[in-house]
Parts: C-alpha cells; structure tokens; sequence
C-alpha cells in the first residue's frame, strides 16, 4: 500500500497529509492510503491546494457517492456542494456549535469535505472532537448503561421556520415542512470500518432518548453532550485559502468558529453518502 506523509495535530485525531496534489487523478492505492489514515485518523487535512468545485466532487467520489442536503439548496451548478459565506457583518454562521452533520438522517453521511476559498486573517478556525476517545473514557458502569439505548434525532430545532440555521445568511434552506421528522439512531455507534465504539449523539439535533422520561433523557444527554466535547479529546485547525479538511462523521463531532467579525469566510463543502448507525 502506499504510504503517506503524514503529520499528527493531536494526541486524539487529526492529521495534515503532506504531498499530494487533489487537483490530479490519483491512484487506487493512493485513495485507498487516504480512506485508512481517514479511519484512523478521523479527519485529515490537506494544505496548498488549488481545486474548482467539479475536482473536489471527483475527489469525493473516491470515497462513495455524493449526497445532496435535504434542507440547504446547493449550488444552481452543483445540488451536492455548498456555498457556505459568511459575510462580515453576519451575526450567525453556517455550523457555528458542537454537532455531528446531519444525523437527522436514517442513513448519516459517511464523511464531509470542506475546502477553503475565502478565510479570514484571523479566526476561523474548526474544533473537532474524537467521539472514539469520548466512549473510552467513560466508566464501564456508565458503558453498561448506555448499551442498548436508543435516541431520537430531528432537523427541527435548525431547519423549521426560524430555526437557528434558517437565520443564518450564508445559506438558503428548503423544506422546513419536513424538518420535523425524526429518526432514531444508537446512542453508542459501532464503526462499520474500524469496530470502535463512540458516542452517537450532538446538541444540534438529537432530541431525546427513546423510553425515558423527560427529566431523565435530559439529564444523560445533557452529560454526554458536555463530555463527548472535553478539550482532551479534541483538535483545532486553522484554515487557509486552499487548506481541504475531511472528516468521518461516524466517529467526529465539529464546530467551525465564528471569531472573525468584520472579515468574509467562504467555504465550499461536499458530503459523502453514509449507512445506517448500528
């Protein structure tokens, strides 16, 4: 198998992978390199790279096929790839707050691929958390607890009409009248990839645990949602124009900053199809 030049950023996840060129075709051992250090790793970075929106989508196809957002239009171009600007004078910005994407979903997106187009001076930067990490460093009481749970996940608090995310500028929503379905996901996921356990849960769009009562669903998720975020299980990056970023939606939580008032920030992302959580 090829092997990749790679620099870890954290102790927990993250690491920049050092010369390859995204712009050209790359070989099947390469992308299969990738899709390993991309499991082990959890989200990998890439810097200096010069891509249009038609050779991130080739790069993403590598991977699985593309998925298109149910609720933010993509561009008239492109369904799959969002536009993500945040202007500088807007008060909210497109995934702003910890979450996992769009776990609202009966099958999740496998991954997502975020490349920079526009970054600020300062700030800007993406935190992610290593769900993995997370899991393991809970009691085996607590483990035991969690085994079996199932929780209930709905794009209603961000996609109905004035939900947080409609109120940001940098996208254009759709469909607020289906927002509200819901599906139901583990609380603890096991990864089809590696076989690790993690925490399958995020304060964006997970609602309850299915067969609590209210006080006690809120209470468990309210812990989980405070620890599966802990600095010891995180890593930050800071973004330059033609830095790419994925990351593994099964095994990572993300927040993208908005610390940059009074400077743009254009992002373009794509998503790769996922499965159903087990």
């Amino acid at each position: 198998m090829t092997q990749l030049e790679l620099e870890p950023i954290s102790g927990v996840l993250g690491a920049v992978v050092h010369g390859i060129d995204l712009a050209q075709p790359l070989a099947d051992e390469t992308v299969q390199a990738i899709r390993s250090a991309f499991v082990c790793h959890h989200v990998l970075f890439f810097r200096d790279q010069e891509l249009d929106a038609e050779q991130q989508m080739a790069f993403g196809r590598r991977f699985g096929a593309l998925d298109e957002h149910p609720f933010v239009h993509g561009t008239d171009a492109h369904p799959e790839v969002l536009d993500i600007v945040t202007e500088p004078d807007d008060a909210l910005n497109f995934g702003g707050g910890w979450h996992t994407d769009v776990t609202f979903l009966p099958e999740p997106d496998l991954g997502s691929i975020l490349y920079g187009v526009d970054i600020p001076l300062v700030g800007g930067d993406t935190l992610f958390a290593n769900q993995h990490a997370a899991y393991d460093a809970l009691s085996d009481t607590m483990k035991s607890m969690l085994h079996g749970l199932v929780a209930v996940h709905s794009a209603g608090s961000q996609y109905q009409a004035g939900g947080t995310s409609t109120r940001s500028k940098a996208i254009r929503t759709k469909n607020a009248d289906l927002a509200a379905h819901e599906v139901e996901h583990p609380v603890v996921r096991t990864h089809p990839e590696n076989g690790r356990k993690g925490l399958y849960v995020n304060r964006a769009f997970t609602t309850r645990i299915r067969g609590l009562r209210r006080n006690e669903s809120e209470a468990i998720l309210n812990f989980l949602f405070d620890h599966a975020v802990q600095e010891r299980f995180t890593c930050r990056f800071r973004w330059a124009c033609g830095s790419l970023a994925m990351w593994d939606n099964r095994s990572v939580q993300h927040f993208a900053l908005h610390d940059y008032a009074g400077q743009r920030r254009q992002m373009r992302r794509i998503t790769i199809c996922g499965d159903r959580p087990m």
